[in-house]
Protein backbone atom coordinates (compact mmCIF):
# COMPACT_ATOMS: atom_id res chain seq x y z
CA UNK A 1 0.00 0.00 0.00
CA UNK A 2 2.82 2.71 0.55
CA UNK A 3 4.64 2.04 -2.69
CA UNK A 4 0.87 3.18 -4.00
CA UNK A 5 0.05 6.19 -2.44
CA UNK A 6 3.57 7.33 -3.13
CA UNK A 7 3.32 6.71 -6.50
CA UNK A 8 0.08 8.48 -6.82
CA UNK A 9 0.35 10.87 -3.82
CA UNK A 10 4.16 12.04 -4.56
CA UNK A 11 3.17 15.27 -2.11
CA UNK A 12 4.28 13.40 0.67
CA UNK A 13 7.59 11.02 1.26
CA UNK A 14 7.47 7.39 1.75
CA UNK A 15 8.18 7.94 5.58
CA UNK A 16 5.14 10.16 5.69
CA UNK A 17 2.58 7.59 4.62
CA UNK A 18 4.01 4.83 6.75
CA UNK A 19 4.05 6.91 9.33
CA UNK A 20 0.40 7.86 8.83
CA UNK A 21 -0.52 4.35 8.11
CA UNK A 22 1.24 3.35 11.31
CA UNK A 23 -1.26 6.11 13.44
CA UNK A 24 -4.18 4.43 11.71
CA UNK A 25 -4.69 7.56 9.71
CA UNK A 26 -5.24 5.15 6.42
CA UNK A 27 -8.12 2.62 6.22
CA UNK A 28 -9.27 0.16 3.70
CA UNK A 29 -12.63 -0.70 3.34
CA UNK A 30 -13.11 0.81 6.74
CA UNK A 31 -10.27 -0.70 8.65
CA UNK A 32 -6.63 0.13 9.67
CA UNK A 33 -4.25 -0.83 6.77
CA UNK A 34 -0.88 -2.03 7.18
CA UNK A 35 2.15 -0.59 5.16
CA UNK A 36 2.62 -3.77 3.36
CA UNK A 37 -0.83 -4.70 2.68
CA UNK A 38 -1.73 -5.48 -1.24
CA UNK A 39 -4.39 -3.58 -2.56
CA UNK A 40 -7.11 -5.12 -4.16
CA UNK A 41 -9.28 -3.76 -7.42
CA UNK A 42 -12.46 -1.98 -5.98
CA UNK A 43 -11.50 -1.25 -2.23
CA UNK A 44 -12.11 2.04 -0.79
CA UNK A 45 -9.04 3.72 0.31
CA UNK A 46 -9.24 6.85 2.95
CA UNK A 47 -6.44 8.92 4.28
CA UNK A 48 -8.21 10.59 7.24
CA UNK A 49 -6.40 13.72 7.44
CA UNK A 50 -6.02 15.10 10.75
CA UNK A 51 -7.85 18.95 10.99
CA UNK A 52 -5.41 21.80 8.95
CA UNK A 53 -4.36 24.16 11.71
CA UNK A 54 -4.04 27.63 10.25
CA UNK A 55 -1.52 30.00 11.66
CA UNK A 56 -2.02 33.11 13.45
CA UNK A 57 -2.41 36.52 12.12
CA UNK A 58 -4.11 39.59 12.82
CA UNK A 59 -7.89 39.61 11.60
CA UNK A 60 -8.64 43.50 11.72
CA UNK A 61 -8.88 45.79 8.96
CA UNK A 62 -10.15 49.40 8.03
CA UNK A 63 -11.66 51.16 5.26
CA UNK A 64 -10.70 53.87 3.61
CA UNK A 65 -13.15 54.39 1.03
CA UNK A 66 -15.82 52.79 -0.54
CA UNK A 67 -18.43 53.26 -3.11
CA UNK A 68 -20.03 51.12 -5.69
CA UNK A 69 -17.17 50.40 -7.74
CA UNK A 70 -13.71 50.79 -5.13
CA UNK A 71 -13.18 49.39 -2.04
CA UNK A 72 -10.06 50.69 -0.18
CA UNK A 73 -8.77 48.92 3.32
CA UNK A 74 -6.07 48.59 5.41
CA UNK A 75 -3.88 46.07 5.46
CA UNK A 76 -2.05 45.19 8.95
CA UNK A 77 1.38 43.61 8.65
CA UNK A 78 1.70 39.83 9.27
CA UNK A 79 -1.99 39.82 7.66
CA UNK A 80 -1.75 37.62 4.14
CA UNK A 81 -3.59 38.74 1.26
CA UNK A 82 -4.56 36.31 -0.47
CA UNK A 83 -4.94 32.33 0.80
CA UNK A 84 -1.57 30.09 0.17
CA UNK A 85 1.11 28.73 2.61
CA UNK A 86 -1.21 27.16 5.02
CA UNK A 87 -3.08 29.99 5.38
CA UNK A 88 -7.23 30.34 3.66
CA UNK A 89 -9.29 31.90 6.33
CA UNK A 90 -6.19 33.89 7.89
CA UNK A 91 -6.47 36.41 4.81
CA UNK A 92 -7.72 39.59 3.87
CA UNK A 93 -9.26 38.21 0.89
CA UNK A 94 -11.36 36.52 3.11
CA UNK A 95 -12.14 38.79 5.94
CA UNK A 96 -13.13 41.26 2.74
CA UNK A 97 -15.52 38.55 1.58
CA UNK A 98 -17.28 38.30 4.63
CA UNK A 99 -19.00 41.85 4.12
CA UNK A 100 -18.27 42.78 0.46
CA UNK A 101 -18.40 39.57 -1.31
CA UNK A 102 -18.27 41.23 -4.66
CA UNK A 103 -15.05 42.38 -3.77
CA UNK A 104 -11.67 41.31 -5.83
CA UNK A 105 -8.29 42.54 -4.66
CA UNK A 106 -6.40 43.95 -7.53
CA UNK A 107 -3.01 43.52 -6.41
CA UNK A 108 -1.49 42.50 -3.37
CA UNK A 109 0.93 43.00 -0.65
CA UNK A 110 3.52 40.73 1.38
CA UNK A 111 2.37 39.21 4.66
CA UNK A 112 4.61 41.74 6.49
CA UNK A 113 3.91 44.93 4.01
CA UNK A 114 1.19 47.02 5.64
CA UNK A 115 -1.13 49.78 4.18
CA UNK A 116 -3.52 50.26 1.24
CA UNK A 117 -5.14 46.97 -0.46
CA UNK A 118 -7.63 48.45 -3.34
CA UNK A 119 -10.46 45.97 -4.42
CA UNK A 120 -12.91 46.17 -7.55
CA UNK A 121 -16.49 45.81 -6.63
CA UNK A 122 -17.71 44.87 -10.17
CA UNK A 123 -16.14 44.25 -13.80
CA UNK A 124 -16.19 47.42 -15.73
CA UNK A 125 -13.92 48.93 -12.65
CA UNK A 126 -11.92 46.07 -12.46
CA UNK A 127 -11.51 46.61 -15.87
CA UNK A 128 -10.46 50.04 -15.75
CA UNK A 129 -8.69 50.02 -12.69
CA UNK A 130 -6.05 47.24 -14.67
CA UNK A 131 -5.71 49.28 -17.03
CA UNK A 132 -4.25 52.10 -14.96
CA UNK A 133 -2.50 49.64 -12.77
CA UNK A 134 -0.54 47.68 -15.75
CA UNK A 135 0.09 51.52 -17.51
CA UNK A 136 1.15 54.63 -16.02
CA UNK A 137 -2.31 55.27 -14.55
CA UNK A 138 -1.50 54.63 -10.79
CA UNK A 139 0.69 55.89 -8.75
CA UNK A 140 1.79 53.69 -6.04
CA UNK A 141 3.67 55.24 -2.81
CA UNK A 142 5.41 53.63 0.15
CA UNK A 143 7.06 54.39 2.60
CA UNK A 144 10.70 52.53 3.85
CA UNK A 145 13.17 52.27 6.30
CA UNK A 146 16.36 51.35 4.89
CA UNK A 147 19.57 50.61 6.29
CA UNK A 148 22.46 52.77 5.72
CA UNK A 149 23.16 56.36 5.08
CA UNK A 150 22.70 57.21 0.95
CA UNK A 151 24.99 59.34 -0.77
CA UNK A 152 22.23 61.00 -2.48
CA UNK A 153 18.71 62.05 -1.34
CA UNK A 154 16.63 60.95 -4.90
CA UNK A 155 17.85 58.02 -6.58
CA UNK A 156 16.05 56.39 -9.54
CA UNK A 157 16.70 52.22 -9.76
CA UNK A 158 16.28 50.37 -13.08
CA UNK A 159 17.41 46.99 -12.10
CA UNK A 160 15.38 43.64 -13.74
CA UNK A 161 14.26 41.66 -11.08
CA UNK A 162 13.75 37.59 -12.09
CA UNK A 163 14.09 33.94 -10.43
CA UNK A 164 17.53 33.30 -9.22
CA UNK A 165 18.18 30.13 -7.43
CA UNK A 166 17.40 29.78 -3.42
CA UNK A 167 18.16 26.38 -1.36
CA UNK A 168 14.89 26.16 0.24
CA UNK A 169 12.40 27.02 -2.61
CA UNK A 170 14.31 26.51 -5.84
CA UNK A 171 14.26 30.15 -6.58
CA UNK A 172 13.26 33.19 -5.32
CA UNK A 173 12.47 36.54 -7.13
CA UNK A 174 16.15 38.94 -6.62
CA UNK A 175 18.13 41.12 -8.95
CA UNK A 176 18.51 39.23 -11.95
CA UNK A 177 20.35 40.56 -15.65
CA UNK A 178 17.90 37.95 -17.37
CA UNK A 179 15.02 38.93 -15.44
CA UNK A 180 12.29 41.87 -16.26
CA UNK A 181 12.44 45.51 -15.89
CA UNK A 182 11.71 46.65 -13.05
CA UNK A 183 12.07 50.92 -11.81
CA UNK A 184 11.83 52.34 -8.45
CA UNK A 185 12.40 56.33 -7.76
CA UNK A 186 13.35 56.42 -4.18
CA UNK A 187 12.96 59.85 -1.85
CA UNK A 188 15.09 59.83 1.63
CA UNK A 189 13.03 61.60 3.69
CA UNK A 190 15.05 61.57 6.99
CA UNK A 191 18.62 60.26 8.22
CA UNK A 192 18.78 58.37 11.12
CA UNK A 193 21.30 56.43 13.28
CA UNK A 194 22.35 53.96 10.98
CA UNK A 195 19.17 54.27 8.96
CA UNK A 196 16.90 56.77 6.63
CA UNK A 197 13.67 56.98 6.14
CA UNK A 198 12.44 56.95 2.64
CA UNK A 199 9.36 57.00 0.25
CA UNK A 200 8.90 55.00 -2.86
CA UNK A 201 7.72 55.38 -6.01
CA UNK A 202 7.24 52.01 -7.90
CA UNK A 203 6.83 52.17 -11.78
CA UNK A 204 6.28 48.63 -12.52
CA UNK A 205 5.35 46.08 -9.84
CA UNK A 206 7.71 43.08 -9.55
CA UNK A 207 7.69 40.74 -6.06
CA UNK A 208 9.00 42.11 -3.37
CA UNK A 209 10.37 45.45 -5.59
CA UNK A 210 11.12 48.00 -3.38
CA UNK A 211 13.35 45.25 -0.90
CA UNK A 212 15.31 44.55 -3.84
CA UNK A 213 15.69 47.57 -5.34
CA UNK A 214 17.36 49.10 -2.29
CA UNK A 215 19.38 46.18 -1.43
CA UNK A 216 20.53 46.37 -4.89
CA UNK A 217 22.42 49.91 -3.64
CA UNK A 218 23.78 48.94 -0.51
CA UNK A 219 20.51 50.08 1.74
CA UNK A 220 18.80 46.90 2.57
CA UNK A 221 15.84 46.96 4.48
CA UNK A 222 16.49 47.12 7.76
CA UNK A 223 15.56 43.84 9.53
CA UNK A 224 15.25 42.30 5.64
CA UNK A 225 16.63 38.33 6.54
CA UNK A 226 16.62 37.85 3.17
CA UNK A 227 17.57 40.60 1.09
CA UNK A 228 21.29 41.63 1.30
CA UNK A 229 23.56 43.62 -0.62
CA UNK A 230 23.47 43.61 -4.46
CA UNK A 231 19.62 42.77 -4.18
CA UNK A 232 19.91 39.14 -3.71
CA UNK A 233 19.25 37.05 -1.00
CA UNK A 234 22.06 36.93 1.73
CA UNK A 235 24.91 34.06 1.30
CA UNK A 236 23.72 30.90 3.31
CA UNK A 237 20.52 32.06 4.26
CA UNK A 238 17.60 30.03 4.68
CA UNK A 239 15.09 33.19 5.12
CA UNK A 240 11.87 32.96 3.02
CA UNK A 241 10.19 35.71 1.55
CA UNK A 242 7.35 35.83 4.14
CA UNK A 243 9.78 36.09 7.23
CA UNK A 244 9.07 38.95 8.69
CA UNK A 245 11.85 41.83 10.19
CA UNK A 246 11.49 44.46 7.48
CA UNK A 247 9.52 47.53 7.65
CA UNK A 248 7.33 48.75 4.00
CA UNK A 249 4.02 50.33 4.15
CA UNK A 250 1.95 50.81 1.13
CA UNK A 251 0.96 54.44 1.81
CA UNK A 252 -0.71 56.37 -0.99
CA UNK A 253 -2.11 55.30 -4.47
CA UNK A 254 -3.30 58.15 -6.77
CA UNK A 255 -5.59 57.42 -9.69
CA UNK A 256 -8.70 58.16 -12.02
CA UNK A 257 -11.73 57.01 -10.42
CA UNK A 258 -13.11 54.19 -12.99
CA UNK A 259 -16.41 55.32 -13.45
CA UNK A 260 -16.22 58.94 -14.08
CA UNK A 261 -12.68 59.44 -14.79
CA UNK A 262 -12.30 62.03 -11.44
CA UNK A 263 -8.54 61.43 -9.83
CA UNK A 264 -8.52 60.63 -6.39
CA UNK A 265 -5.99 59.95 -4.03
CA UNK A 266 -6.41 57.48 -1.41
CA UNK A 267 -3.54 57.76 1.50
CA UNK A 268 -2.78 55.47 4.79
CA UNK A 269 -0.78 56.61 8.03
CA UNK A 270 2.20 54.66 8.08
CA UNK A 271 2.93 52.51 11.43
CA UNK A 272 4.51 54.68 14.30
CA UNK A 273 8.45 53.81 13.11
CA UNK A 274 7.92 54.55 9.61
CA UNK A 275 6.70 58.54 10.52
CA UNK A 276 8.83 61.13 9.99
CA UNK A 277 10.45 62.10 13.51
CA UNK A 278 11.34 65.61 12.77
Amino acid sequence: MTAYLVHCYAHSTEQEWKERIAAGQVLIDGRAGKADEVLKRGSELIWQRPPWIEPDAPRLFSILYEDDDLLAVVKPAGLPTLPGANFLQNTLLSLVSASAPNAAPLHRLGRWTSGIVLFSRNQGARRELIRQWSGNGMVKRYRALASGSPEKYAMTIDLPIGPVPHELLGTVHAASPDGKRARSRVTVLEQRQGSFLCDVVIETGRPHQIRIHLASTGHPLVGDPLYGTGGVPVIGTRALPGDPGYHLHALELTFRHPADGRKMTISCEPPAILRKEA
